[in-house]
C-alpha cells in the first residue's frame, strides 16, 4: 500500500529519491529523545516536486509500506511531526 506522509523538514525530502528505504519517526511532545519510529524500512515510492511557498509546513513523500504501517502513519501524521532517517 502507498501513503502520502508529510515530513516536518523538507530539506531532508529534497535528499531522498524513488527506491530509498527510510525509517519514519514521530516526534513526541515530552521533549528531546521522545521519539517512535512508526515504519522501518519503507520504500520511498515518490517524492512530488513541492509546491511553491510550502515549505514552512514541510514536504510531501510517498513511502510504499503495509496496510497496518500505512494507518499508523495516518494517524501519527495527524497528531506529530514526522522525520525520516536514511537506511
Amino acid at each position: 500500500m502507498t501513503a502520502p506522509v508529510r515530513i516536518a523538514d523538507a530539506a531532508t525530502v529534497r535528499l531522498l529519491g524513488p527506491g530509498d528505504r527510510v525509517d519514519v519517526v514521530a516526534a513526541g511532545d515530552g521533549g528531546a529523545g521522545d521519539a517512535s519510529v512508526i515504519a522501518r524500512g519503507a520504500l520511498v515510492a515518490e517524492v512530488p516536486e513541492p509546491i511553491e511557498g510550502t515549505a514552512a509546513g514541510g514536504a510531501l513523500v510517498v513511502v510504499s509500506v503495509p496496510r497496518a504501517t500505512a494507518h499508523r502513519l495516518v494517524g501519527a501524521s495527524a497528531l506529530s511531526r514526522l522525520a525520516v532517517t536514511l537506511c
